[in-house]
């Protein structure tokens, strides 16, 4: 297939995922508001996955600790996926399936929430990751690729897109990220006014005042 033609295939599969997202653009909504409530109420994101949805996990992680947009103060998020040196050693003691979940177990508190993305919806280390996540009190939320599938079924809400490919589900996914990142800012801004202010980022090693939140 050359290039031309690939692209051209991969649109027709990025507008049906796009179109499958547009579907549940409600459920995203939702999430955006839910998470902006976690988030101001103590809680924290954590999220994982393998190969590029481990990317996209990371990706989402990033948007929040850093910024998406607006500058705005930080948000904690942890990539379960990016810590080689804990993810090594569970591998190592515990075996593959338990890479996600254990980590699940030392970080998840009640109010927290763990995002787990599967383009098959059927990777062991995830669903165990999930199940690990309800068992103490973690909502789970799962970005996935066509429903039904084992991950959709043990979360509590689950983001299910119809494309015909992986790379098509995955790139909607990290739509579905940046539109997640969109709302929680809207949301903090309407919350926390000076959370996200207007004016541009400050130079570096500058703390602005509009970042300063009171006691």
């Amino acid at each position: 297939m050359s290039a031309q033609s690939w692209i051209d295939t991969h649109d027709e599969e990025l507008r049906a995922g796009l179109r499958s997202l547009r579907r549940d653009a409600g459920t995203v909504e939702r999430w955006a508001r839910t998470l902006t409530d976690a988030l101001l109420g103590g809680g924290r994101l954590l999220a994982a996955g393998n190969g590029g949805s481990a990317a996209e996990a990371q990706h989402l992680t990033s948007e929040l600790v850093g910024r998406f947009l607006a500058d705005r103060l930080p948000l904690s998020a942890v990539c379960l996926s990016s810590e080689t040196s804990s993810l090594t050693a569970i591998v190592n003691d515990y075996g593959a399936d338990e890479m996600f979940a254990r980590q699940v177990e030392a970080h998840g508190r009640p109010g927290d929430v763990l995002v787990l993305l599967s383009t098959s919806g059927t990777s062991p280390n995830v669903l165990a990751a999930a199940e690990r996540a309800r068992s103490v009190g973690v909502r789970v939320w799962s970005l996935t690729g066509a429903g039904p599938n084992p991950l959709a079924a043990l979360s509590d809400e689950a983001l299910c897109v119809e494309a015909p490919s992986t790379a098509a589900v995955q790139a909607v996914h990290l739509v579905a990220i940046h539109a997640l990142c969109a709302g929680v800012d809207e949301h903090l801004a309407a919350r926390v006014p000076h959370a996200v202010p207007a004016a541009r980022p400050p130079a570096a090693g500058v703390v602005p005042a509009a970042l300063e939140v009171p006691a």
